[in-house]
Parts: structure tokens; C-alpha cells; sequence
């Protein structure tokens, strides 16, 4: 079913790799006006082409950095200016983690700056685009938590990114508790490991990690961006207009054995 976002305008950030893009590429092809961003400049303008050539455009503004509150304001400001509305947020872009146990995590240098690129980004971005969301009547955010909201690794010290994206998992509920009076509907999807240029980069999309993940998946395979963007396609659209406060475990069965 094609046009399943017809109509709707959608924020999507960190568009420039990984579950981002897919997310805006997948949101063009349905309809959506979409306006990304990204940190990275040359990243993003390769997913604005790439769109570009699949015939479903998208628009980018950047570089874009959500831990600074005068950024998220001007990137949900250039949609209101653009399109007099924002009907859908999705909270893709992240920091890459620093991994380290407690032990040896430094505060000012690793805690500090895991927590601003995986949650502050979250609600700098939400807070800005509050009052159009308000404005909408029938509003999404998509949030991103992990499987590491649920469950700790025995293979990587990441203590930082657990507590970071079991604070993103509850955020969310609040956001659709908050939200709920003014039609905003909030959720969030936890990815198990996702094979993207990022994964790749800190060696985990293969090797010995991938190999004990996908030997505990349900399906035998990692997951792709596009495995996360379908989830996201349905909870931006009017099919969820009755989903808020969810998470969707989006893992190959990770969390389920």
C-alpha cells in the first residue's frame, strides 16, 4: 500500500546513515514531505541525492547539532517556516556510545557526552517541536530505546548507553502521557543490532559479536535499516492512530528467548 504518509510533514534526524536514512528514504517513498538533518554535511547530502535519483525527493538542513538547543530550534523552525506544520518527529540521530565498564567510564569525557548524544538530543528536539506537534491534532513521535533498554551485554562495557536508552524508553511514555490530551501520540522502537556503516566501524556487524548476536536471534540474520523503517512507516501513519506509550521490540527475537 503505497502513500501510507500522504500528506504528512515529518522531522527525521541523523538522516545521513544508518536507521536515519532509511527511516527518511522509506518516509519519501511514502508520501511524506519529508526535512532531515543531520552533523554531518556530506552525509546527508548523499541521502538527499540518493533520493533524489529514486524519485521520492527529501529535503536536509545541516549540519544540524541537536545537543545544542539553539540547533533544535532552528531545524523545527525551518519546517514550520517552510511547511506551517510538523506532524511527525522521528528521533533517529544519536552520538556514537563511549563503551566502557563503570570502573573505568570518566565522567566529563565519556558518561557525560553519552548521555547528551543519546538522551538530551531526545528532548531538546521533542521540546522544540512541541507546540507544532500541538498544533497538528493528530501527531508521532518516534523514539529510539535498544535492546539494551532491557537487558545488559556480557560482551561490551556499556554501561553509559544502557542507562541512556533506558532513559529514552521511559521518556517516551512520559511523552505520551503528556502528549495524549493534545492528540501527540509517542513511541519507541528498540532495535536489536542493526548492520549499519556505524556498527561496522566499532566492529559489530561481524566478527565474533555479530556472529553471538545472530546466533540468538529467532531468524538467524541481523537486522537492516529497513527491518526499523517499516516499524516507523506504520507508527508515523493514521493505521497506529491508536498506539502511544508502546515500545516495539524490532530485535529478530532477541528479547523473546
Amino acid at each position: 500500500m503505497a502513500d501510507r504518509l500522504a500528506g504528512k510533514v515529518a522531522l527525521v534526524t541523523g538522516i545521513g546513515s544508518g536507521i536515519g536514512q532509511g527511516i527518511a528514504l522509506r518516509f519519501a517513498a511514502e508520501g511524506a514531505t519529508v526535512l532531515g538533518c543531520d552533523i554531518n554535511p556530506a552525509t546527508a547530502e548523499a541521502t538527499v541525492a540518493q533520493a533524489a535519483e529514486r524519485g521520492t525527493p527529501l529535503r536536509s538542513l545541516h549540519p544540524i547539532d541537536l545537543t545544542r538547543p539553539e540547533d533544535a530550534r532552528r531545524y523545527v523552525q525551518a519546517a514550520a517556516d517552510e511547511y506551517g506544520r510538523v506532524d511527525v518527529l522521528v528521533n533517529a540521530g544519536a552520538i556514537p556510545p563511549h563503551m566502557a565498564g563503570v570502573g573505568e567510564m570518566d565522567y566529563e569525557t565519556q558518561w557525560r557526552p553519552t548521555i547528551a548524544g543519546e538522551v538530551d538530543l531526545v528532548f531538546l528536539a521533542c521540546q522544540a517541536a512541541w507546540p507544532w506537534l500541538i498544533r497538528s491534532g493528530n501527531a508521532s513521535i518516534i523514539n529510539f530505546a535498544s535492546v539494551n533498554s532491557y537487558r545488559g551485554s556480557r560482551h561490551l562495557a556499556m554501561v553509559a548507553h544502557c542507562a541512556a536508552k533506558g532513559a529514552v524508553l521511559s521518556m517516551t511514555r512520559q511523552l505520551a502521557v503528556e502528549g495524549g490530551p493534545h492528540g501527540i501520540r509517542a513511541n519507541s522502537i528498540a532495535p536489536g543490532l542493526i548492520q549499519t556503516a556505524a556498527t561496522a566501524s566499532a566492529g559489530l556487524a561481524s566478527g565474533d559479536i555479530a556472529a553471538t548476536v545472530t546466533a540468538r536471534t529467532l531468524l538467524g540474520r541481523l537486522g537492516v535499516p529497513d527491518d526499523i523503517a517499516w516499524c516507523a512507516v506504520y507508527l508515523a501513519s493514521d493505521e497506529a492512530n491508536w498506539v502511544t506509550g508502546a515500545a516495539f521490540g524490532i530485535d529478530g527475537g532477541v528479547t523473546a528467548a
